[in-house]
């Protein structure tokens, strides 16, 4: 074969090699950045069981009505993420109190943090894999399995779903977690961004 045309050839390759990662490195960070303005715009709740056993996932269940309970006139009015999360850091531990409350002498530990969510699916809307500040509430060594919510908007203290984020969230951010019409494939792509990253710092 004709050195020129084998090299035309690796150029080719080469170059198609290169287009290739220039494009997925660009849709990575356009996933990266919108999953992170839908997280800016929220404060999860996260709950974990001592253990999976009956009797522990029923604690838990009522630890987390107690949490709600303590976390909804604390939260009402308030209107954006970032004085969402200074109240709860400023009550964690009144929190703490009202989860140990319902807790039966189980160890409790409350934070507020960032921390790696998979995707969920809430009533009429989905929050993509990724990292989210988080509201976590530990029942002993947390072994058992998790309960997942939203605690701002206070989409798991209310029946209103998908509507209580309506005035909180950015439109595009709103249409992805909806996955309104022309959304789907960009919750898609942003999903498995957010599912390599986790897989990556694993």
């Amino acid at each position: 074969m004709d050195f020129a045309l084998q090299t035309r050839r690796f150029y080719t390759w080469e170059l198609a090699g290169l287009v290739t990662l220039c494009v997925l490195l660009s849709t990575g960070l356009w996933a990266e950045g919108r999953q992170a303005s839908v997280a800016e715009q929220l404060v999860r709740l996260h709950v974990l069981a001592v253990s999976d056993e009956a009797g522990e996932q029923a604690v838990k269940l009522r630890v987390r009505d107690a949490v709600l309970r303590c976390v909804a006139p604390l939260l009402e009015g308030v209107t954006d993420a970032e004085d969402a999360a200074a109240v709860l850091a400023q009550n964690l531990e009144a929190i703490r109190a009202a989860a140990e409350s319902a807790a039966e002498g189980r160890l409790v530990t409350v934070t507020l943090g960032e921390e790696h969510y998979p995707t969920r699916d809430y009533a009429g809307f989905s929050l993509p894999a990724g990292r989210y500040r988080s509201l976590c509430v530990v029942l002993g060594a947390g072994q058992g399995q998790n309960w997942w919510c939203v605690v701002f908007p206070p989409v798991c203290l209310a029946a209103a779903g998908k509507e209580t984020l309506r005035p909180v969230m950015n439109p595009e951010d709103y249409a992805l977690i909806t996955r309104e019409e022309g959304w789907q494939l960009r919750f898609r792509i942003v999903e498995l961004w957010g599912e390599l990253l986790n897989s990556v710092e694993k």
